[in-house]
């Protein structure tokens, strides 16, 4: 307010006037209760003395019951009758006051706001010209800025320039410097040939050698360079043809003083190499760098390696691999030998390793050269000793090892050398393809080891076959007091076909397979040499079990016709191994013939021909076997079988139900053959072989029963013997046999039933009355009794 709130509030009360607000009464922390407070509590005295007696605001003399809604008192009235709230109309009038000055206050504060709205809008209109102008001032600056950076940049390529002209200046000047100093020089060699006293200390100082020697070798270049020109017909740089001629005797004895030069550093590095002063060698190495690159330094120091020239070192490598002289070595201890030898030759490269990275610049090219080295003339006259080239000509004897001994020695040291050219490619050979040259060692044996391993298969097959017709010749020679029969009845069981023989063929296929996987990086070249083996391994099966059994064969034929009958079991044995190729075939060879186009097919296709050959020369033994089986069965019937078998004299005594002799001899040697059978067959084989050995069975009975005569304790007799042939047969497992059988047990009741009751006896079994029309010709009484007549209804119903 303009003046003390109190006092105009005081002043406007007693004078009834209204009270004037002002604008800064709402300003700050404004409060209405406060605003509100400062009008009404100068008006209310007596109010605010009460609030202040009350703690809680109001009189203590009036209860909460005592007040009116209409602002009096509950009581009496005839009391008093003055009103409660005697400053209500001043207080109205106060409030009306109060509401037109805040209307007139509100009036006024718009049109302040109006006022400062319009003035705003012109400051923005002057703000947004002024920020205008100070953006065309800001863009006339950037470009000043611009124009500055590009003058700059100017001014600095400038400077560039002459600092690149100065420098080239300054380089142009001090190569003229040194080419003055270098013709000074040349001139100095330009004198006579061969003349080399007249030179400039440089030369011949030992602490200024680098410096002499890098003079040395610009001279040369320079020399060399100009008499180039001379000869290609472009102006020399000394300017007539003379001074081309007097540079030929400076390089000439440039050179001659390089040579010399470098074998005094050679002498040095040398004498520095035996005393191990790696410094010096490492200087030197540093100076002879400049001629040829350092490659005279490299090489020296690799020949001056002891075990490239003592002679002791090279025999103690071959007393190591190969043992005393005179001794065959295997290769397990070849094996051993290389592994020994290998380790001592890379612990020694390693040593040298270290002293090489220490001298010389670029111990890479030096390490290319000491592998090398080693690769070509300490492994290679090793491998020569060790590895001769047998001729496929000429084979060597299985008594020396053959060629499998040399294939086993090729692997051994072909696998070792590649773990050494591993080990020194860990060491560091520089650039140098260790894994090529290594292999280059043994191309002259892997160009032919095809051919080798092929024909070591063939001479270890061969090989087999000769021991073991050596065995079977020495058991003959040595049972020839017992006869000749027993003597070839064992001979031939010693020829038998063996699972232990074709599982040694697949041992050897095995190792020779082994040694195609080491020797064939490329998997064509390996599935060929692959193919080519396997091939060796069928055609060895094939031929080893065909020749046996053809063997068994002649042996099952001089055995039947010397009555060698216990040898046939032995002869006629199925326990070829062909399952075991098959088997090497699906483990071992199948997966890598895969890259080869046609190969695994082809294999499979001879591996199935191979079997079908083994298999046809089975099925012919095995029928050669039946054949015999029954001649001796059929030998046997005819001397055992007496005619008064089954045709026993009525005297009175009572009839024999044993066997006939002749029926338990027949099923005591079949009883033999069917114990061979069980051992040698096996499955589908073995039960077709015994079903067929059955029906030739029952046929041979049947044929040799047709020579006798029948009478009813005859029958009986006949009876017995067909029930103990059913009863062995019944061991061959073999259904339709055991049929047979049982009927030849009913066609035997023809000979023991009355003649009116034949009729009956085939009610029930129409299938066998043709065989048993032909039994029953052969009863004592067929004549007598008249059975043709009798029984001919039956016959012709049956047909």
């Amino acid at each position: 307010m303009k003046e003390s709130k109190d006092g105009i509030k005081n002043d406007r009360i007693v004078n009834s006037m209204p009270l004037i607000l002002d604008s800064d009464d709402f300003k700050g922390n404004f409060s209405f209760d406060a605003l509100f407070g400062d009008l009404v509590n100068e008006l209310l005295p007596s109010f605010q003395d009460e609030e202040n007696d009350s703690p809680d605001g109001h009189s203590s003399s009036i209860s909460g019951n005592d007040a009116l809604p209409n602002g009096h008192l509950r009581g009496d009235a005839s009391k008093s009758n003055a009103p409660l709230f005697p400053e209500v109309d001043k207080l109205l009038a106060l409030f009306k006051d109060s509401y037109k000055e805040l209307i007139d206050l509100r009036k006024q504060i718009d049109g302040r706001l109006y006022n400062l709205k319009k003035e705003i809008s012109v400051q923005d209109s002057k703000h947004c010209k002024t920020l205008g102008q100070l953006e065309k001032g800001v863009d006339g600056l950037f470009e000043s800025f611009a124009r500055l950076d590009s003058r700059i940049s100017s001014v600095g390529q400038t400077a560039a320039k002459i600092g690149d002209h100065l420098q080239s200046a300054d380089a142009q000047r001090e190569n003229a410097s040194q080419t003055i100093e270098l013709i000074k020089y040349l001139m100095e060699f330009n004198g006579s040939p061969g003349d080399l006293m007249e030179l400039s200390p440089l030369f011949s100082d030992d602490s200024r050698v680098a410096e002499a020697a890098s003079i040395a070798q610009k001279l040369r270049s320079f020399a060399e360079e100009d008499i180039g020109r001379q000869v290609l017909g472009i102006p020399s740089v000394m300017g007539n043809a003379t001074a081309s001629r007097g540079l030929e005797v400076a390089v000439a004895n440039l050179q001659d003083y390089c040579n010399e030069l470098e074998n005094r550093l050679l002498a040095r590095f040398d004498a520095a190499s035996q005393k191990r002063e790696l410094s010096t060698m490492s200087e030197c190495a540093k100076i002879l760098s400049q001629f040829n690159r350092g490659t005279s330094a490299m090489q020296h120091y690799v020949a001056t390696r002891s075990m490239f020239i003592d002679v002791e070192v090279m025999n103690a490598d071959t007393r190591l691999v190969l043992g005393d002289q005179g001794a065959q070595a295997s290769p397990s201890n070849v094996a051993r030998g290389l592994s020994l030898l290998y380790k001592e030759i890379t612990d020694t490269v390693r040593k040298e390793a270290a002293t090489i990275m220490a001298v010389f610049p670029s111990p890479s090219e030096v390490m290319s050269i000491l592998v090398q080295r080693v690769l070509e003339q300490r492994v290679s006259a090793l491998l020569d000793k060790l590895l001769v080239k047998p001729s496929l000509v000429n084979l060597p004897p299985m008594e020396e090892g053959g060629l499998l001994l040399y294939l086993r020695m090729l692997a051994v040291a072909y696998e070792k050398t590649q773990e050494l050219a591993r080990d020194l490619r860990t060491v560091g050979c520089g650039d140098l393809d260790v894994e090529g040259l290594t292999e280059s060692l043994f191309s002259a044996h892997k160009d032919e080891y095809p051919e080798h391993e092929q024909a070591s298969l063939k001479q270890l097959y061969q090989a087999k076959l000769e021991e073991l017709r050596a065995e079977s010749q020495q058991i003959s020679e040595s049972t020839g007091t017992i006869g000749r029969s027993k003597g070839a009845s064992v001979a031939s069981s010693r020829l038998q076909i063996s699972v232990t023989v074709v599982t040694e063929f697949v041992h050897w296929n095995e190792e020779s397979l082994s040694r195609c996987t080491l020797f064939s990086s490329q998997p064509t070249t390996l599935a060929t040499n692959v193919k080519a083996v396997f091939t060796c391994l069928l055609d060895q099966v094939s031929q080893y079990i065909t020749e046996g059994l053809e063997r068994a064969r002649e042996s099952l034929t001089e055995a039947a016709n010397l009555r060698e009958r216990f040898v046939l079991g032995t002869i006629v044995s199925r326990r070829v191994a062909a399952a075991a190729a098959s088997a090497h075939f699906a483990n071992s060879i199948s997966r890598l013939l895969l890259p080869v186009d046609g190969a695994h097919a082809a294999s499979c296709e001879e591996m199935a021909t191979a079997m079908s050959s083994a298999e046809t020369a089975a099925y012919k033994g095995l029928q050669q076997c039946i054949e015999t089986v029954m001649a001796e069965v059929e030998r046997l019937l005819s001397a055992e079988q007496k005619a008064t078998d089954y045709r026993s004299p009525d005297d009175g005594i009572a009839p024999d139900h044993r066997p006939t002799n002749a029926c338990t001899r027949v099923v005591a040697y079949l009883s033999r053959v069917l114990e061979s059978a069980f051992t040698a067959l096996e499955g589908l084989n073995k039960q077709a072989f015994l079903s067929e050995l059955g029906i030739r069975l029952h046929k041979g009975l049947l044929n040799h029963w047709q020579k006798f005569t029948f009478n009813p304790s005859g029958g009986l007799r006949l009876k017995r013997d067909i029930t103990e042939y059913g009863e062995f047969v019944c061991s061959f497992n073999a259904p339709s046999v055991d049929e047979k059988f049982e009927l030849l047990g009913i066609m035997a009741n023809v000979f023991i039933v009355a003649p009116e009751s034949l009729s009956t006896l085939f009610e029930g079994s129409p299938s066998i009355r043709k065989d048993a029309q032909r039994f029953i010709q052969l009863r004592e009484d067929y004549k007598s009794a008249k059975l043709a007549a009798r029984l001919s209804s039956l016959w012709q119903s049956s047909s």
